[in-house]
């Protein structure tokens, strides 16, 4: 184990207030597609994959790319309609991105939104001049596939043991177990710690603020065991 010098965020659940949001949209595409209503435990099991790859799985009715393209504009035309205020983020991410600057991280954001959809978040409130670099779904290989985090080690010059993922769900956490990097599953997000807890992340946080003092903790205990 290294110390960590680059932290790499999932988007929605992790940092952004958005699943609820994600949900009602899913939801409104459906009954607009005629096609059932899911629970919303279902519908957050798929949040953090490809659009295209979470309707698949949600709706293995829609057999067609075709079928597949009218309800993700649907989901699409619906989710811009209740983002027309950006969902805000988490309580303490502001200040602990802030931070996590301030101590010389590097910060990079690994999601399944589209291009479009994060630059637009971005830019709502110049959140983008916390970040590195941020991959997303529609440009490279969607979760779990480590691909994006193969390409923002790269472009940060970082080893996988010198990076943590940080995510809601258990495709974040399948995607950093692949890359062999270390992660860090947030319970307020989208699926449920019990479910986290099988992938066995390195920990389980409650609020954003505990991220930093796990990874102090963490960082200590690493200089401490190479100036030992």
């Amino acid at each position: 184990m290294s110390k960590c010098e680059l932290l790499i965020f999932d988007w929605d659940g992790t940092l952004a207030d958005s699943i609820g949001r994600i949900v009602q949209a899913m939801h409104l595409a459906a009954a607009e597609c005629d096609l059932p209503r899911l629970d919303d435990a279902s519908v957050k099991g798929i949040i953090g994959l490809a659009l295209p790859d979470a309707i698949a799985c949600l709706y293995p009715q829609l057999t067609s790319a075709a079928s597949i393209e009218v309800f993700r504009q649907r989901y699409s035309e619906h989710y811009l309609a209740l983002e027309h205020q950006p969902s805000p983020l988490f309580p303490g991410v502001v200040e602990w991105l802030e931070r996590f600057r301030e101590q010389g991280m590097l910060l990079a954001v690994a999601t399944g939104k589209s291009r479009r959809g994060l630059d637009r978040m971005l830019a709502s409130c110049r959140w983008e001049r916390y970040f590195d670099i941020t991959r997303c779904a529609d440009e490279t290989a969607g979760k779990p596939d480590p691909l994006m985090l193969d390409e923002i080690l790269v472009h940060c010059g970082k080893r996988a043991d010198q990076a943590v993922m940080v995510g809601d769900s258990v495709f974040d956490l399948q995607m950093a177990q692949r890359a062999g990097m270390e992660a860090v599953a947030v319970s307020y997000g989208a699926q449920a710690p019990d479910v986290l807890a099988q992938h066995s992340p390195q920990r389980i946080i409650n609020r954003f603020e505990e991220l930093g003092e796990w990874l102090a903790a963490r960082n200590a205990c690493e200089v401490e065991r190479y100036v030992g």
